[in-house]
């Protein structure tokens, strides 16, 4: 199995109603899917890239290239772990955590995309408190950021749900507009104190070295 030399392919994440995994072709075309189907209001981007405006033909391959991209140039010294969430049997959404140089900074950032339709539900919060738990327990990580632009109010409330302080702003442009995006970043410490979602995690010991460890 190729999994038996890409071990990271068989890691999973398991809550109490999720499974994240590495999605294979038909999870991939499911994810597709989801996307097709909205994942935010048109008239609001809360990406700072913009991927979801793209035309259905270019989406589609566009999604697809980019797990294949970070597939093809992962390494130990630089990853990112692409994982689909599935929720009672149906592909949801889409939660990544990557790293460059691991090993050393012991830090890793999140990002993540949830379809419309099943937002609202907790899953969002679920769905990030799973890839935590595989960064601080399955990895010893120290520190997680992400961020948000401040219109991305879902996004943010996670984050502050999770034990998350501000980590400062930064500007960019989104759709030719100024935006403000929200740093976030969370502690050792503070992810025990906001621990509320019990994760269990398969398959992690055959991929630690594909973290750098």
């Amino acid at each position: 199995m190729l999994a038996d030399h890409f071990p990271v392919l068989g890691l999973r994440l398991r809550t109490s109603r999720l499974e994240l995994r590495v999605p294979d072709h038909d999870d991939l075309s499911a994810l597709i899917e989801v996307a097709f189907r909205g994942v935010h209001p048109p008239e609001v981007m809360p990406f700072r890239i913009p991927w979801t405006d793209r035309e259905p033909a270019e989406l589609a391959r566009g999604l697809a290239q980019h797990h294949w991209r970070m597939w093809a140039q992962w390494s130990p010294d630089s990853w990112c772990l692409l994982l689909c969430v599935v929720h009672d049997g149906v592909v949801v959404g889409s939660q990544a955590l990557q790293s460059r140089a691991f090993a050393v900074t012991r830090e890793v950032s999140s990002a993540s995309w949830l379809g419309q339709a099943h937002q609202g539900q907790g899953i969002g919060t679920e769905m990030r408190a799973a890839v935590l738990h595989l960064a601080f327990a399955g990895l010893g990580a120290r520190e997680a950021v992400t961020a948000a632009t401040e219109g991305n109010a879902a996004s943010l409330a996670v984050s502050r749900k999770l034990g998350y302080a501000p980590d400062g702003k930064q500007r960019d442009v989104v759709r030719g507009e100024a935006v403000v995006e929200q740093r976030l970043r969370l502690t050792r410490a503070d992810w025990e104190r906001h621990r509320t979602v019990d994760v269990t995690i398969d398959g992690l010991a055959p991929s630690l070295p594909l973290f750098g460890l």
